[in-house]
């Protein structure tokens, strides 16, 4: 199971929405996208990745205090950061921390994605690794940890996220 975290409003929905599409062999178009509702409890999906099946539960992020509640099963974290919100980068990265630090997941593999780089006002990778202490906290964590940077509104990324689940599900 590959757990998808992070902040309310940072796109974890639409970012699943988006994998869902690009996996579906009769649409390799991401058309328009879909509407989305901000998530209360989780939703659960089934990736099919070049016969790999990925089953995928996102949390909301109205539910951090009952985040942990999920980890017992959990294989993989997909921790999604809003790269155009810069009131967020904080709160973002004490979770980050948060998820990082729990004993039950120090042997997951951790992929942190920042997201709506379609936005004009978004932060670079650079700019974000340094606000986030990335490098150190790579040099510190348990985990293997990778980031990426996505737009899940235009599907820039999402081919490394679904590349990185299918590597980290064969593992």
């Amino acid at each position: 199971m590959c757990l998808v975290l992070g902040p309310s409003g940072v796109g974890k929905t639409l970012l699943m929405k988006r994998l869902q599409k690009l996996c579906t062999r009769d649409s390799p178009d991401l058309g328009d996208a879909p509407p989305t509702q901000p998530t209360v409890g989780t939703n659960l999906t089934d990736l099919t990745i070049q016969r790999t099946c990925v089953t995928v539960r996102e949390v909301g992020g109205s539910m951090v205090p009952i985040w942990p509640s999920y980890y017992k099963d959990c294989k993989t974290v997909l921790f999604i950061v809003d790269a155009a919100n810069p009131n967020q980068v904080s709160a973002s990265c004490m979770q980050l921390l948060s998820v990082l630090s729990s004993p039950a997941l120090s042997t997951v593999s951790v992929l942190v994605v920042f997201n709506k780089t379609d936005l004009p006002c978004y932060m670079s990778l650079v700019e974000m690794k340094s606000l986030f202490r990335l490098d150190d906290i790579i040099a510190c964590a348990k985990q293997p940890i990778t980031v990426v940077e996505t737009s899940a509104l235009e599907g820039s990324g999402l081919q490394e996220v679904l590349q990185w689940l299918q590597s980290s599900a064969s593992h």
